[in-house]
């Protein structure tokens, strides 16, 4: 009987072809479905922060915010995109030498630099339309409050976070790839984006556009008084920058996302699927 759905062991395979296809694109092509890929995260990103500003219950505001995230995935999945964190996935067929580590790894970069500048393109255009001005402006701190609450995790919890964040982006990834129609991949895709988003995980991909959305908006007092009224000091403020950022951030979720994806996810159903070592080998 044809069942609409490809068994865990089928996926695995499926993946060392993906990841063969995904490796064999041409850089060009990498970087621009990256930098569509960093689009549709910023804005669906944006779009939390929209819904939820406002919202005083922090649980309910992230659950509420996390169903409206799981839209960057399912852009990325079904309209086409290349996302670093679900890129991660592409360790399985490395693992199966059927891409070597030196194309994975360039794939990675080629496709972290296309995700930060798409995700920048949101930051520009979301802050130059005045689209933080919503709600007298208190957008616009919430968005500086957020970003300061990012880069003050301290490394440890950051990368921790970042883990296991990415196991459940992969997992949503794997689930869609299961299915066999738009409506199951978007199904998929859904719970488990919004248990890693409600859960308030770290994603490398959306903090591009979270924490340099807070560094562009402390520019504005109007918007960095609302911080301040949202318990926000300002030698926090000030501490937000390019070098949080980069290192009080994105470098620990960054690694995070790879432990969490190639590791745990990736090879994890490499050794269960798809070598001598696991139950079952499809």
């Amino acid at each position: 009987m044809d069942v609409n759905f490809y068994s865990p062991g089928e996926v695995a395979v499926n993946y060392c072809e993906l990841g063969q296809k995904k490796a064999r694109l041409a850089i060009p092509k990498q970087f621009l479905l990256a930098v569509m890929a960093g689009v549709f995260v910023g804005l669906a990103a944006q779009g939390c922060s929209q819904v939820i500003h406002s919202i005083s219950t922090v649980s309910f505001a992230r659950m509420v915010g996390a169903a409206l995230f799981t839209t960057s995935l399912m852009l990325v999945s079904v309209a086409g995109g290349e996302l670093f964190t679900g890129n991660c996935l592409m360790i399985i067929a490395c693992a199966e030498k059927r891409i070597s580590a030196g194309s994975m790894l360039r794939n990675w970069l080629v496709v972290y630099l296309g995700n930060l500048i798409g995700a920048s393109i949101v930051v520009f255009l979301i802050t130059r339309s005045g689209q933080l001005d919503f709600s007298d402006g208190m957008l616009g701190g919430y968005t500086i409050k957020n970003a300061v609450y990012k880069t003050s995790l301290g490394f440890e919890k950051a990368f921790y976070m970042g883990i296991m964040c990415n196991i459940l982006v992969c997992v949503a990834l794997w689930t869609a790839a299961a299915a066999k129609d738009v409506a199951g991949k978007l199904l998929g895709i859904f719970f488990p984006v919004w248990l890693f988003a409600s859960s308030g995980f770290e994603h490398s991909v959306a903090n591009m556009y979270f924490i340099p959305a807070g560094i562009v908006a402390k520019s504005n007092p109007d918007w960095v008084a609302n911080a301040v009224n949202l318990g926000v000091s300002h030698e926090q403020i000030a501490a937000l920058g390019v070098k949080s950022f980069l290192l009080g951030n994105l470098l620990p979720v960054s690694l995070g996302n790879i432990v969490g994806g190639a590791v745990f996810i990736g090879l994890g159903y490499w050794l269960a699927y798809l070598t001598n070592k696991g139950e079952m080998k499809k």
